[in-house]
């Protein structure tokens, strides 16, 4: 077979599942540690709010390295942003949606551990096709509504084999499954509306994405600001935004908002496939690691529960060949 011109070089695709892997795997990781670790506990509002900054200058620094000076960054930037407030506008629904999607998935990891939170989260596959066909009339393949149902059952599974009593953490919050699984739900319910809204708004004009995140991460400040004074003016007043922030917090901050973005810079490089065996190696080590690091029982019915939920992944990004391209060969 002969490579087509515009085919990415095999060396990018794997690095991109590494990178997916690693990024899908240690942000729950490390915000399962986060959250449940002795000592003062830090406002995950203000964590979120962190993140949309870090996030806002990390494009703009790559908006300006692609306009190749500041003037014309600040120029391009105040064009897009300032100058076209209806289109701008357009972002605020996905920026209110992800800031309150980021905390509740804080919630999540506060209550669940690592892998039942990897597992639950890959509920968003479900939203996103659910709003995918309510709202851009995308038509699904038999395959794809087998998989949902299948990663449905895989999830209750999971959910299902964590009846035991839940850990109480020395220093850390009071745990409670079912508020961490309304929690993960509702993020999967947002995370899926926002990311076919904001697909909606890509394809719906030519500005880069890159831009599209600056405008998202202005918009988000606000929001995320508002957010943080409303649920802990108390902490915020008395003991300051920062309260109980350590290097281990400013290394999640940058995680999370690095994330997103390195995501968007290898995803171009990894098919459906690859993307598929980052996200089931991510839910493979996360509990692996969850064994070592936070005691995890794995179970059978568990392990049965993420195994549907990995073959539900392969599944709905498997594209069954057609047979009419198939005879033309």
């Amino acid at each position: 077979m002969k490579s087509h011109p515009g085919q990415s070089p095999p060396v990018l695709k794997y690095v991109s599942l590494v990178t997916l892997t690693l990024q899908n795997a240690i942000l729950g990781l490390s915000m399962r540690y986060a959250r449940t670790r002795p000592g003062d506990m830090f406002l995950s509002s203000s964590a979120v709010l962190m993140s949309e900054f870090t996030k806002l200058i990390t494009c703009l620094a790559i908006v300006w390295k692609e306009e190749g000076s500041i003037q014309r960054a600040v120029s391009a930037v105040h064009n897009t942003v300032i100058k076209q407030p209806i289109d701008t506008l357009k972002v605020c629904v996905p920026s209110l949606l992800y800031i309150v999607q980021n905390n509740l998935l804080y919630v999540s990891a506060s209550h669940l551990d690592a892998a039942t939170y990897q597992v639950t989260y890959q509920l968003k596959i479900l939203t996103t096709a659910m709003f995918a066909v309510t709202m851009l009339r995308r038509s699904l393949l038999k395959t794809q509504w087998i998989s949902l149902v299948t990663l449905v059952s895989g999830v209750v599974l999971v959910q299902l084999a964590n009846t035991a009593p839940a850990k109480v953490v020395v220093g850390g919050p009071e745990q409670n499954r079912i508020i961490g699984f309304s929690a993960a739900l509702c993020a999967c319910l947002l995370s899926g509306f926002a990311g076919i809204y904001f697909e909606k708004i890509l394809k719906g004009s030519d500005i880069s994405v890159w831009m599209r995140n600056v405008q998202l991460s202005f918009l988000s400040l606000p929001f995320g600001l508002c957010t943080c004074l409303l649920s802990d003016w108390e902490v915020v007043t008395s003991k300051g935004l920062f309260f109980g922030y350590d290097g281990f917090v400013w290394y999640l901050v940058v995680l999370q908002a690095g994330g997103g973005l390195l995501v968007a810079m290898v995803v171009k490089y990894a098919d459906n496939i690859l993307k598929g065996f980052a996200t089931s190696l991510a839910i493979i080590i996360s509990c692996i690691a969850s064994i070592y690091l936070f005691e995890f029982n794995l179970t059978f019915q568990f392990a049965l529960g993420a195994a549907l939920v990995i073959a539900s992944i392969f599944l709905y990004g498997y594209v069954p060949p057609n047979p009419n391209q198939q005879s033309k060969v």
